[in-house]
Formats: structure tokens, sequence, C-alpha cells
């Protein structure tokens, strides 16, 4: 069984930006990557510090990790199936039958996205589909933009587009109920509803979008995209395994200051606890709990001890 002072449970954002921190403290640091995370497939960050033109979720982690590399962090390839803690040391299982022991556990197991697997469209993420309006609704000014989503979630993010562009057409993909108020909205600010499943997304050479089409072979030009529909998958399970506090929507609840969670030991992070989901809150949090976890390891009390 492979022993370290703080095994990282996902290898995305936060989890990295943990592993550089406590691998400057000099702690022994395992980090637990089953490359599933959004980070993985995104193809540009446009809204972070240092990279005016863009940044691939790729190509953050691939730095990250040789960054983290340098201080002695090791990382694996696996997914944790089991997490549990008997009396001040966590135990972990993953799904390559290896099996770990830790004194301290950061979560940045994250979020996945609901997207349905329509052709084409993980090529485009996040060069011209887009998820977050916050993150990319930017990259849509004034430009002609398509909403693939379901129901009042698809339409309420049409209305939230208006403030970067007034050329926005709502898909309902999933020919999901639209509530009337929806409607009423979506009818006085000129956006049209297609009730119909797309099939494709159309790209150029470089895999941008330019247009969908429609189940019924219509196409439908357009610039950008951005995709709206329920059922984002906070990965909390192994939090909720050891008992971890979540609020009303799933989120894990840690400490503001310290990032700790109700269960002494045990820090979380990035979009697992921020459900604003950006990627330089991922890096705050990973930070964060690196330095707390560090106080942690030397014995010294914390805040609320």
């Amino acid at each position: 069984m492979k022993q370290a002072d703080c095994i990282i449970i996902g290898g995305g954002i936060a989890g990295i930006q943990a592993a550089i921190q406590l691998g400057r403290y000099k702690h022994d640091i395992i980090v637990i990557d089953s490359a599933q995370g959004r980070s993985s497939i995104a193809k540009a960050y446009h809204n972070i510090l240092g990279w005016p033109d863009g940044v691939s979720g790729k190509q953050l982690r691939t730095l990250g990790r040789q960054h983290a590399e340098k201080f002695g962090v090791e990382f694996t390839d696996d997914t944790v199936t089991s997490l549990e803690k008997k009396q001040d040391k966590f135990f972990i299982q993953t799904k390559n039958d290896r099996e770990y022991q830790a004194k301290m556990i950061f979560l940045g197991t994250g979020i996945t996205d609901n997207i349905p697997p329509i052709k084409n469209i993980y090529s485009t993420l996040g060069t011209s589909t887009y998820i977050c309006p916050d993150c990319d609704g930017y990259e849509i000014m004034d430009k002609q933009t398509v909403v693939l989503g379901g129901g009042n979630t698809g339409a309420g993010m049409a209305l939230t587009l208006l403030y970067w562009s007034k050329d926005i057409i709502y898909v309902n993909h999933l020919k999901s109920k639209i509530d009337d108020e929806y409607r009423d909205k979506l009818t006085a600010n000129h956006i049209p509803v297609i009730e119909e499943e797309v099939c494709e997304v159309h790209v150029d050479a470089n895999q941008e979008l330019t247009g969908i089409e429609l189940v019924s072979g219509k196409i439908i030009r357009a610039e950008k995209a951005f995709t709206a529909f329920k059922g984002n998958n906070l990965n909390n399970d192994l939090a909720l395994q050891l008992g971890v506090q979540v609020n009303e929507n799933n989120h894990v609840v840690v400490h503001p200051r310290t990032k700790e969670t109700n269960i002494k030991g045990v820090w979380a992070g990035g979009d697992l606890v921020a459900h604003s989901e950006q990627v330089t809150i991922s890096m705050g949090d990973g930070t964060q709990s690196a330095i707390w976890i560090h106080k942690r390891l030397l014995g010294h009390p914390l805040p609320y001890d």
C-alpha cells in the first residue's frame, strides 16, 4: 500500500494547483486523476491572466503537471472507487485495484457537463461552442449564435446571452416544456425557438463551428453556439462516502478561509465547491487549501480547532 502526506483526487486545475503548492512545501504528494474533467475537453479558456490569446485545458494541465513533477509530485492515471477514514488516516481503493493511505485528502473531482453526443460538438468546445456565459459570453459579441438546450434552461441561457448579442436562436433540442413566462420573454426579445433535435454541428477546416444541422435536414448558419442542458453531474460521490457536508445544490461545503470540509483532514476546491465554476477560482482554491493542509501536516491548529 502506497502512502503519502496528502492524496489529491482529481488532476484538474484545482488539484494540480494544490499539488504545485504542496510539492513546494516538500510534502509527499500523489495525484490520482481519471482524466474525465471539464478541463480535459475544453479547447480554449480566454479569461485567464497571462493567456490573452487563450489556452486549452489540455495545455494548462500538461504544463501544470510538469510544474508539479519538478517538486516530486507523483501522478497516476486511475479512478478512485472507495474513500474511507479510519481514525486519523484515509484509505483509498481504485479501479485498477491499487490501494493508498494518506494523512490528508484534497477533493478536486469537479463536475461533468451534460452535453448530448451531437456529432462534432466536442471538437468545438471552447473555440466556438461554449458552456459558461461568465467565461465566454464575450466571445459571441454581436455574432450569430445558436443556443442548444432544453426547456427553461436553454431559454434562460438565450435570454442571458442578449447582453452580448441580439442575434440569438434557441434550438430546444430536447423539446422540453418551456414555461409561458420564458416564451413571452423570448418572443419579446425576438429570439426564434426551434423545437427540433440537432444531429450535427457543422465545422470548417479549423474545427470552428459554421452552423448546425437539424434532424429534418435543415441547416442553421451560425458563428457561435452555447449549450444549456440540465443534469450536470457534481462528482461528489467520494465526498458523500466520507460524510462530507453538501449544500442544496450538492456542492461541497468548505470553510471560507481554509477550504477544509466538515471532515477533519479533507479539503475540497474547484467546481466541486464553487457554483461559479471558473478556472481562476479553482486555482485559488487549490493554493488556499494547500496552505492549510501544510499547517495541518505540521500539527498547527486551524482557526476553528
